[in-house]
């Protein structure tokens, strides 16, 4: 063999070793969505990416317009029973009463203590005024920070009573896979939620990798002014700014971000405007709804579909109806799903 024959020997067998290298690389890395089940609703993301970050594409979408939403409650993280942040201000609710006895002799804060003190079914007796009443008494009158650091405390210490984890732990595999995926491919997630800002904003990088002023929800006033040092302070007040639910997602996405998201992931009534209002921008959109129909490995409630009734995040079958009817892609956590938590 000559010398030029063994030079060109060498250089396809390094050739070769390269792309096998390659190509064993891209096939570990090939699939972003490893959580998910093969079937429509995996490939609409796929596809939607692809549609959309391709130069080549028709639909190509630039950088800077790359937004996606996601509703927390019940899309990214367990929102059954009782969605987390109620069960932040039930849990205050004792302090309260400690520094104003009376309380205990007043609703709703007698029945908070009956539903802490093991009465579960206390708890769906109280309306919305009542759930507002306690809001109001838990989450202000304190500064911002003053918040913020109790909410962390509260957050690390506190354990969902059926799976005697941390709430940061409940969160959705599939769902932290496709913020990572979408974030890979250039695209900003922001939280959109009709939970408290503030209540959110205090664990949203740790747990989602979603830093505070990517995070829109419900807002309450603050009031500028001094603490006894001098310094100067934000209070937060017992007033609501932004209603961030149902029609609200979608003006407080105009006001927060300013731009129209080009995908948006919800679960319930309250994000169908949102979904309605990416779904309606032009080029290539992707909305996206969970369905909750996975009783043995999450929670089952509808009614849509015939699921069982529920007060927190409905899913009613109208809006299921709607779903179809507008091209967004229903997510079956039962048979999309592979995985639902990263400790399975």
């Amino acid at each position: 063999m000559t010398l030029i024959r063994r030079l060109l020997t060498a250089a396809r067998i390094l050739a070769l070793g390269v792309l096998f290298t390659l190509g064993t690389g891209v096939r570990a890395q090939a699939d972003p969505l490893p959580s998910w089940n093969e079937g429509p609703a995996k490939q609409a993301i796929l596809s939607f990416v692809q549609a959309t970050t391709d130069p080549a594409s028709p639909t190509f979408v630039p950088p800077s317009e790359r937004i996606a939403t996601f509703d927390q409650d019940g899309t990214l993280w367990v929102s059954h029973p009782v969605y987390t942040q109620m069960m932040y201000s039930l849990e205050r609710v004792p302090a309260l009463v400690e520094a104003n006895p009376a309380l205990a002799q007043e609703e709703p804060f007698k029945t908070v203590m009956r539903f802490l003190a093991g009465d579960r079914a206390a708890i769906a007796t109280l309306d919305e005024k009542d759930l507002a009443k306690i809001a109001a008494a838990t989450l202000t009158g304190m500064s911002v920070e003053a918040f913020n650091a109790d909410v962390k405390r509260w957050i690390s210490a506190a354990r969902d009573p059926r799976w005697k984890r941390p709430y940061t732990e409940l969160t959705y595999l599939p769902m932290q896979e496709v913020l990572r995926f979408l974030r890979s491919s250039g695209y900003q997630t922001y939280i959109v939620t009709g939970g408290g800002q503030d209540f959110v904003r205090a664990y949203s990088d740790g747990t989602y990798g979603i830093p505070p002023a990517q995070v829109v929800g419900s807002a309450g006033a603050t009031k500028y002014g001094y603490a006894k040092d001098g310094e100067p302070v934000l209070i937060k007040e017992p007033k609501l700014l932004l209603h961030d639910d149902g029609p609200g997602k979608p003006e407080a996405i105009h006001l927060m971000i300013g731009r129209r998201p080009r995908a948006a992931f919800g679960n319930s009534g309250g994000d169908a405007q949102m979904l309605e209002y990416t779904k309606a921008g032009e080029g290539a959109r992707l909305s996206m709804i969970v369905l909750h129909d996975d009783a043995r490995r999450e929670y089952a409630y509808g009614p849509a579909q015939g699921l069982p009734a529920t007060k927190i995040g409905t899913f009613p079958q109208a809006l299921y109806d709607q779903a179809k009817k507008q091209g967004w892609v229903v997510v079956s956590m039962k048979d999309d799903w592979k995985t639902i938590f990263s400790f399975e």
